[in-house]
């Protein structure tokens, strides 16, 4: 995970109830779906039809979606985005894989109450989604209860490459060359899982008819990069409108562009940081268990190397100078607070 490197990781999820239950003859079973999902509302991507860098949507009920499915396929929409998870919390429908379990993003989400980044994708062969990079510069995985997927994944900065004289990266990769870019092409079938970094561009299509189960994360090992990469939105954004930098509350401004832009800004932000830094530092002073998707338990060394990659980026979130114009209270306590943690803990 540290290296950043793309991986398939075989034989998942073989005992998964959705594994059993939502796949009959190698195709997602309607009959099943329809039962136990039917009303579920769902957003519908419409894979012909572009709307900025992504494609229109529509929000309908599971059973319309399904019941329509052959015109689906000619249509090629694609339910994607579904917070299953959130909607049924008590359906153990899948479980998280052990190497995917240090997970911030939807430790913080969950435990506040707030939309989660664990999805559902399905549909039929021919449905894609466009060339990006995840949210957040997150890590993202992927694992396929049937069907098959073809990625095309490359190296950080090589999407450069492909820009156009505007300076804007293709939405579509059909017919482009990718001869100067260094890249991978991977299939992945059933009951595979894929790993895909921080910062690889990436477009994606289904092959066959398919449902995955897909989340995307922040931890340890890339929280640094999610701070870079906020920070250079931010950089982004003040250029975008440097011609009002003398008026009246700029930087709050830029803050709220970047939110918009970016999903994160840098007050929500630190308390992010702030939150899995205090359940950690309880860890130790309160012997407070952390239990991820009631399963994986923290354990000592683990909470350590959480705590010095958050201090690692607070140090750096709180030397940046649009940080020093906000109202973040504490925030030296925090660092304080950590430094000591790590001090009286680490062996």
């Amino acid at each position: 995970m540290r290296l950043n490197v793309p991986c398939i990781i075989k034989n998942v999820g073989l005992e998964w109830e959705s594994t059993q239950n939502w796949v009959v003859e190698n195709k997602p079973h309607f009959c099943y779906l329809l039962e136990k999902y039917g009303n579920s509302h769902v957003t519908i991507y419409d894979c012909n039809k572009r709307h900025y860098n992504s494609q229109e949507t529509q929000t309908s009920m599971l059973r319309n979606y399904i019941n329509n499915w052959n015109d689906m396929k000619e249509k090629l929409y694609y339910v994607k985005d579904w917070h299953l998870q959130n909607e049924f919390p008590e359906d153990k429908f899948y479980e998280v894989p052990v190497y995917f379990s240090s997970d911030w993003l939807n430790e913080f989400l969950c435990e506040n109450n707030e939309d989660d980044y664990r999805f559902v994708y399905m549909g039929p062969v021919g449905t894609w989604t466009p060339f990006h990079t995840d949210v957040f510069t997150s890590y993202s995985w992927s694992i396929n209860v049937c069907g098959q997927k073809k990625w095309i994944l490359l190296y950080p900065g090589e999407e450069n490459k492909l820009k156009d004289n505007l300076g804007n990266l293709p939405y579509n990769l059909d017919g482009i060359s990718l001869q100067h870019c260094k890249y991978f092409e991977i299939i992945q079938n059933t009951n595979e899982a894929i790993f895909i970094p921080s910062r690889w561009y990436h477009q994606v299509w289904n092959m066959k008819d398919t449902i995955s189960i897909n989340h995307n994360w922040i931890n340890g090992c890339n929280i640094k990069s999610v701070w870079k990469s906020l920070e250079n939105n931010l950089v982004s954004v003040e250029k975008e409108i440097e011609d009002c930098r003398d008026m009246e509350d700029f930087e709050e401004h830029c803050q709220v562009m970047l939110r918009a832009s970016f999903g994160l800004d840098f007050l929500k932000f630190y308390e992010f940081l702030k939150y899995i830094t205090l359940k950690r530092i309880y860890y130790f002073e309160k012997d407070i268990k952390i239990v991820s998707f009631g399963k994986y338990e923290l354990e000592k060394n683990h909470a350590i190397f959480d705590l010095e990659a958050i201090k690692n980026t607070l140090v750096l979130f709180l030397n940046n100078s649009a940080s020093q114009t906000l109202n973040i209270g504490n925030s030296e306590n925090l660092l304080g607070m950590i430094e000591k943690c790590i001090d009286k803990n680490k062996n």
